[in-house]
Parts: C-alpha cells; sequence; structure tokens
C-alpha cells in the first residue's frame, strides 16, 4: 500500500526534484530532452505543485510554458489541492502572480471544499488576499467543509486588519456556516475582541442566533469571555432572548452553570426575573447547582434569587434541593443559608443518600412528616436506608411519625430483625390493620424472625396464629366446607378448635 502522507526524494521525477530545488540548469535541460513535467510522485505532486510550494518562480514560469496542456497550470495532487492553493498557503506572491496570470483559477477548491482566499488568511499573507481579490476570488459563500469563509477564519484567528481588509472589499458581515454561526458569533465565542468590535462597527447583527438559537452573548458568557460579554451588552446585546428551542435557556444560565461570577454580576442586573419562577422557566439556581458551582449559588441568591424556585422538569427536579442532594453538602449548606424551605420530600433525600445528620437537623427545624402524598415515595427511601435504622428512625418516631406507616410489606421483608421488632415497639400490636398482621405472619413463616418476647410475645403469636388461621377459614368458606371458630385461648396455651 502506498504512503500519500509523506514523500520521499526517490518517489519524485527527475523533474519534479530539479523545481523543488530551484534548479533551473537541471530544469531546462531535462525539458529539452523531453522528460515529462507531468509525472505524479505518491502524493500525486507533479514538478509545477513543487516550484509552486518552494516558491521557485523561474521553474514555475519555465513549467508552465512546456505545459503538455492548458489545464497543467491547474493540476491537483491527491487531495485536490492545485499549485494555486501551494502557492497562496505558503505567501509566495509571485508564485501566485504568475499562476493566476496563467489561467489558474482564484476560486478552485480541494476535496474538502477549501479555497485559495482561504488558505491565504489562515496563514496571515495580506499581499496574497489583495492579489486574489483583484483576480476575482469570492469574499463570500463557504471556502472550507465546515461552511465557513474567510471571514470566519479572519475572526477566528483575531486577524484585525485582515478583517477590515474583507469587510472593506465587500464580505457578507452576516455570512454563515452550516450551524448557522456568524463572524460575530465566531469572535464572541473564542474572545477575539477587536475583531468582535469591528464587526459591531461595521453594523454586524449583535443578537445573530446559531441554529441552535444560541446568541453570540449566550456563547460568550458560557465561555467565560469577560470583555466580549461586556462590550455585547454596551452595545445593546438582548440578554433576555431565548436561547434554545425550549424557550428557558438564557446567557445567565450559561454563566452560572459554567461557574463565571464576573460575568453573572454583569448579567443578573439586567436579566429578567421571570426566569426565576415562572412556570415552564428554569431558575439559574439549578444551573448553579447542576455544576456545583457554589459562588455562583450564592452570588444569584445573595441577589434576590429564590432558593424555592419552580419545579424543574429540564433537569428532572421537585425543587432546588432535590438536585442540590445529588452535588453535596456545601451546596445544601447555601440553600439552608439562605432560608430555603424545608419539604417532606427532603426527609426522603437524607434517607436516600445517607445523609443522616441532616435528617435530624431537618426534624429539629420542624420539617413536617411525611403525609399520604409522599408516603409512597418516602418508604421506598426508608427501605434503601432500612440497614441504617438506628441512624434514623429513633428520631423520626420521636418526632411523632405513625410506625405503622413503615409496616408495608418491602419494609417487612427487606429490614433485620432487629430493625422490625424496634419498629413494633411502637406500636400497638393488638390492633395491627388486617392487612400488615397478613404481612408480619408471612415474614414470620418464611424467615427466621422472631418477635421480642418482652413486649407480649405469647399474645403477639397468638395474633399471628390468628391470621394464618382466619386465611385457612376464608379458603374453606369459598370451598363451601362447615365454618369453625377459635375459643378463647388464655395465655401460654395452645390454640383449641370447636365445630359449630
Amino acid at each position: 500500500m502506498m504512503d500519500f502522507t509523506e514523500a520521499y526524494s526517490d518517489r519524485c521525477s527527475a523533474v519534479g526534484l530539479a523545481a523543488r530545488e530551484g534548479n533551473i540548469k537541471l530544469l531546462k535541460k531535462l525539458v529539452r530532452k523531453g522528460y515529462s513535467v507531468d509525472v505524479s510522485d505518491n502524493r500525486g505532486w507533479m514538478a509545477i505543485h513543487e516550484a509552486a510550494f518552494q516558491n521557485r518562480n523561474e521553474c514555475l514560469k519555465l513549467l508552465i510554458q512546456a505545459a503538455p496542456s492548458d489545464n497543467y497550470v491547474r493540476s491537483k495532487t491527491f487531495e485536490g489541492t492545485s499549485p494555486l492553493h501551494l502557492s497562496a498557503s505558503r505567501g509566495n506572491l509571485e508564485c501566485t502572480s504568475i499562476l493566476l496570470e496563467s489561467g489558474a483559477d482564484p476560486n478552485e477548491v480541494t476535496n474538502d471544499a477549501t479555497t485559495p482566499l482561504f488558505l491565504a488568511v489562515e496563514n496571515q499573507h495580506t499581499n496574497v488576499i489583495k492579489l486574489l481579490i483583484q483576480h476575482g476570488a469570492d469574499l463570500n459563500g463557504p471556502h472550507c467543509w465546515s461552511e465557513w469563509n474567510s471571514l470566519h477564519q479572519a475572526a477566528f484567528q483575531n486577524y484585525s486588519e485582515i478583517l477590515k481588509l474583507l469587510l472593506d472589499e465587500g464580505a457578507d458581515r452576516e455570512s454563515e456556516d452550516d450551524f448557522g454561526i456568524t463572524p460575530l458569533f465566531i469572535a464572541a465565542q473564542y474572545g477575539k475582541l477587536e475583531c468582535l468590535r469591528i464587526l459591531i462597527s461595521y453594523g454586524a447583527n449583535i443578537n445573530c442566533q446559531a441554529k441552535d438559537q444560541a446568541t453570540a452573548l449566550f456563547i460568550a458568557a458560557q465561555e467565560g469571555n469577560d470583555k466580549c460579554v461586556e462590550l455585547l451588552l454596551a452595545k445593546g446585546a438582548n440578554p433576555n432572548l431565548y436561547c434554545n428551542e425550549e424557550e428557558w435557556q438564557l446567557p445567565i444560565h450559561a454563566a452560572a452553570q459554567m461557574g463565571h461570577s464576573n460575568i453573572l454580576r454583569m448579567l443578573i442586573p439586567v436579566t429578567d426575573r421571570v426566569c426565576g419562577s415562572a412556570e415552564g422557566k428554569v431558575s439559574p439556581v439549578y444551573s448553579a447547582i447542576y455544576s456545583g458551582q457554589e459562588i455562583c449559588l450564592e452570588l444569584l441568591l445573595k441577589e434576590g434569587y429564590s432558593p424555592d424556585a419552580q419545579s424543574c422538569p429540564v433537569f428532572g427536579c421537585k425543587s432546588p434541593m432535590y438536585l442540590a442532594f445529588q452535588k453535596g453538602s456545601e451546596i445544601i449548606l447555601i440553600l439552608l443559608k439562605y432560608g430555603i424551605k424545608i419539604l417532606e420530600i427532603d426527609l426522603g433525600l437524607c434517607l436516600l443518600h445517607r445523609r443522616y445528620n441532616l435528617f435530624r437537623d431537618f426534624l429539629r427545624k420542624d420539617c413536617k412528616l411525611p403525609c399520604q402524598l409522599h408516603l409512597v415515595e418516602f418508604s421506598k427511601c426508608a427501605v434503601s436506608a432500612g440497614h441504617d435504622y438506628k441512624e434514623w428512625l429513633p428520631s423520626l418516631l420521636l418526632a411523632g411519625f405513625n410506625p405503622v406507616n413503615l409496616l408495608f410489606h418491602d419494609w417487612i421483608f427487606s429490614v433485620s430483625s432487629d430493625a422490625l421488632n424496634f419498629l413494633l415497639e411502637f406500636t400497638n400490636w393488638k390492633r395491627l390493620p388486617w392487612n400488615v398482621e397478613q404481612v408480619l405472619s408471612s415474614r414470620k413463616a418464611t424467615s427466621m424472625w422472631v418477635p421480642c418476647s418482652y413486649f407480649g410475645y405469647t399474645a403477639f403469636l397468638v395474633n399471628i396464629h390468628m391470621v394464618a388461621f382466619q386465611n385457612t377459614l376464608t379458603s374453606r368458606i369459598k370451598r363451601k366446607t362447615y365454618p369453625i371458630f377459635v375459643s378463647s385461648v388464655p395465655p401460654g396455651d395452645s390454640v383449641t378448635f370447636n365445630k359449630c
């Protein structure tokens, strides 16, 4: 397999080697002897490419004179590169002039759609740029595979003088690449302040939006380009222009999420506070919490954004506290410092994330105990923390939580015997709900669990045996057998049955 990434002198023709070295005498001799000028090497380079690349002016003229056809001056390598591309990229002004005068196309493109003008801009060859423009190089339209043009490239590389030259020659200041991005957007994104200033002065749209709705202000805030944000705001950029299709994301969200506190300070006074509370919007508080940006979070709260923000389906959170539990104690403490209201669901979050100190602290702060609305969710969290019951269950029960609310199937079958017995100590076991007795009976029958004796072991066993017996009774009634009843059972005696 041939290697097209590197050229070796022994793979180059004699004519090509003479052109590469600028040996005009040898080149003339070879041409007179009839050596071919269009033999390519392993890259597809011919002698004319060598001369254009190495800035061998006399060799280039001779090769063009000896060309086997008019198309020789436009010969391409395997990558679609013409001699003009090579000359322009190297800033070889005289060779570029010779090629253009000899019929080279100033708008020829390589395999990746790159033009000579783009290469000249990329490599900051101002004189070659002027020459190409004089010979009809197209200033607009795509100049490379990403549909950037030379104006995008000048802004990206912060070539302010070239940017002015292109604009003065009529380059479209609103030209877009395949993502709908303009040169001004590029300057804001990469922090090219001088080019941003020039584009604004030439009337470029300061509120331009890419195809995904991102604005130049948004991208500057996201990338942390303080000076660009300051300039855009001073020139009238709209901080309340939504920057995504769901219409919730603003520059303030980008700054908060990326931790750019200096930019956040600029955006807070000019951003509409509706984003912090309106349904369907997202408070920037969520953005700061999402990335664990403690400084930005505290700044937002200090400036009046509420820690009790609206629910946020975008991040899958019912409250800022819900998200904070995933990010760490410091975030939670900041929310508490600024007066976040502790909700019933927060107790479950404490159990789910094993934050038992917070659990006890929330109870001391008179957090409401889980009610029917949140009981199912809390119960799942309780099951996950069942093995640590000593860390939280006593505090919960002492706060007045009804222990029967935890006596459901998953809890009874998942916790240890000690945990189950501990909870039963706080119940009136003589009046347990029927469904609870059934589950306890099943646990007793299928495990090694033994109820504690010191709180009524015998009677408790009788109660469980009663449950088992009544299950049997129900089954027999369905089969139309004679019903039976249970006689009174003194403590310590066995159960006896009498026929009706």
